[in-house]
């Protein structure tokens, strides 16, 4: 069998295949109303598409803990029992297809209150429905970003209570898959990074205080995540800076701490905390990354980053670089691929009875 259609078992979980879909915001919630942040026609669609395409995990894109964490006011949210519902059709019809549902909590901390990206993607204010955002330090993104408001000690604890809270809804919404976002830019990448944390205080500083808050949001979920089902977690895996910048090291020591706190897989992308860096962006260009995590901590670990052709994600499973392989634009563009892949390379994969006529 192909190595790519090979089913994968994390805890008491299997997951059908290695093909899976990584969280990519979609910026069409409501932002005001009863239904703000939650999921409607358009979610529902968008990731049944990718599900009856035969895709082993879907993560569900960036899903806000609560309503300042959002990147943008039209993102989705847990922070209420209304979204949960909404989510539970989603997550539904995905089991129907023998997709596993994930979905990933997620702060945006000072990148937070942003617009749509095909909008430009500028801060917006309150005439736009937009906030204050919050941050480790008083250290706006770019010049373009407003300064954020500093966190108290008191207020990082409630962040992480809320991590845990949506954590709960998130299993009541029938997800199977918990990841938490610590990469992109976005607050606990911020307070991994000495580029963008200068507190002097338990949370910044050194290594062990800068990740701190990652560490203490981790044992928040895992506490109350059932034992039986997965944990993951997004770190980027470097800053592409020259200095002052999360590393490669870094995260290879981030990695073994997430284990031992419970942390099941490291779904390893790059950049998005440090404007006007260059990146190398090429096929497969963090792959890299991934494969030294899995060798150097013994993690498991899902790579991303240009991965386009079926050839291309079955060498990195079989080169022992990678458990599972996550396709964002790619399936943006195809929601098929998986079975077109498995057609390809010999594998097998669900196909609904409706669709029978195209294998």
């Amino acid at each position: 069998m192909s190595a790519l259609f090979e089913p994968y078992r994390l805890r008491e979980l299997t997951i059908p295949n290695r093909v899976w879909m990584p969280p990519m915001c979609q910026y069409s919630a409501a932002p005001e109303g009863p239904g703000t942040g939650a999921p409607g026609d358009w979610h529902f669609a968008h990731y049944a598409a990718r599900a009856t395409g035969g895709t082993g995990l879907i993560i569900v894109e960036a899903t806000a803990v609560a309503p300042e964490g959002r990147i943008s006011p039209y993102d989705l949210g847990l922070w209420n029992d209304t979204q949960v519902e909404a989510f539970r059709r989603i997550t539904g019809f995905l089991r129907t297809q023998g997709t596993v549902p994930a979905v990933q909590l997620a702060h945006a901390g000072r990148k937070a209150s942003t617009d749509r990206p095909w909008r430009g993607g500028a801060p917006v204010g309150p005439d736009a429905y937009g906030w204050q955002p919050v941050a480790p330090s008083a250290v706006p993104f770019d010049e373009k970003h407003p300064v954020p408001d500093e966190l108290t000690v008191e207020q990082i604890r409630a962040v992480v209570g809320q991590f845990a809270e949506a954590a709960r809804r998130a299993l009541a919404a029938g997800f199977e898959v918990v990841e938490i976002h610590g990469a992109h830019g976005y607050l606990i990448n911020e307070f991994l990074s000495p580029h963008s944390n200068r507190r002097t205080d338990a949370y910044g500083g050194s290594y062990e205080n800068r990740i701190r808050f990652a560490l203490e949001v981790v044992d928040a979920v895992r506490a109350v995540w059932p034992r039986d089902k997965p944990l993951f977690f997004r770190v980027s895996a470097t800053e592409w800076l020259e200095e002052d910048g999360w590393t490669a090291d870094d995260t290879v020591r981030l990695a073994a701490e997430l284990r031992a706190h419970g942390v099941d897989l490291l779904d390893v992308s790059t950049g998005g905390n440090a404007s006007g860096v260059r990146i190398p962006v090429g096929p497969g260009y963090q792959v890299p990354f991934a494969a030294r995590v899995r060798d150097e901590a013994g993690m498991p670990v899902a790579a991303v980053g240009l991965i386009t052709e079926p050839e291309q994600a079955e060498k990195i499973l079989a080169n022992g670089e990678a458990d599972a392989v996550l396709l964002g634009r790619e399936l943006l563009r195809t929601p098929s691929w998986a079975r077109q892949a498995a057609r390809e390379l010999g594998g097998e994969v669900h196909v609904p009875e409706q669709y029978h006529r195209s294998v």
